[in-house]
């Protein structure tokens, strides 16, 4: 009798046409598929996998699935899986490489943009499903002093993206999901960059654009680089009044600050 890691690997394989399932065949038909109807067994069984993950991304992804029509995505969204499968058991976290897939996808290779849009979808399920986190206690900055203050990184919120995308994904996006025709006439397919902040608030998940600088700033202070440094990047006017935006608006969750170097002249 085979381990029952060995069966489930070689029942995934005769579900998703491994190309492993010939060889595990035999013992998975003696151990699991005996019977007069045992093809019919894992066909219907096969049809239900392959029934599940296609919902889950077509969950994900509804824009995506109205750009190319239902049919178009169910066979995209089956290749997709048959080369990427999930590895857990909460489908909320299954598509995240759904987006790379498309943007090489030879039959969707007319449309320039949809692997954008799903990049912009993937981070609206990631806000919609992240965890809820504390917001960050600003007392804890208010008792710093200068040199440590210049030595803070943040964490960002488990809900905060930040996205540069090559065409106005967030304008087809929502064009699409509200049907709105004569906007999705009027998009600039050649208008991008843009630079999106994707975040969950209290009224739900929001879509913000920013401007390039505003962005860059944003991205290095999300990816926990301390205030110095990224200040010392690319000094702006405004620097000042996006931390502030961004510590009202809850976007990190914990600061720490940074240990002074050698030499360092923010001691």
């Amino acid at each position: 009798m085979p381990a029952l890691l060995e069966l489930q690997l070689a029942l995934r394989g005769r579900l998703f046409a491994e190309a492993s399932s010939a060889d595990d065949a035999p013992s998975l038909d003696d151990a699991l598929l005996a019977g007069e109807d045992s093809a019919l067994r894992l066909a219907i069984y096969r049809n239900t996998c392959m029934s599940a993950l296609v919902n889950a991304l077509r969950l994900s992804f509804p824009a995506v699935q109205r750009l190319v029509g239902a049919d178009f995505f169910e066979a995209a969204a089956q290749q997709f899986i048959r080369a990427s499968l999930p590895t857990s058991a909460y489908l909320n976290d299954y598509g995240a490489d759904f987006p790379g897939f498309l943007s090489h996808f030879a039959p969707a290779a007319g449309l320039v943009y949809l692997g954008d849009v799903a990049r912009l979808e993937w981070a609206v399920n990631r806000a919609l499903h992240a965890g809820d986190a504390l917001r960050l206690d600003l007392t804890g900055l208010a008792g710093l002093d200068e040199a440590a203050l210049s030595r803070v990184s943040f964490t960002a919120h488990p809900a905060v993206t930040l996205l540069r995308l090559e065409s106005p994904a967030d304008a087809i996006w929502r064009s699409v999901l509200e049907q709105n025709d004569a906007a999705m006439a009027a998009i600039d397919l050649t208008g991008g960059p843009v630079h999106l902040l994707v975040e969950r608030d209290a009224a739900g998940v929001q879509v913000r654009r920013l401007g390039a600088a505003a962005w860059e700033f944003t991205a290095q202070l999300c990816a926990g680089r301390p205030l110095y440094a990224v200040l010392a990047a690319g000094r702006h006017a405004m620097a000042d009044a996006w931390l502030a935006e961004h510590l009202a608006a809850g976007r990190f969750v914990q600061f720490y600050v940074v240990a002074p170097s050698a030499g360092d002249s923010r001691l």
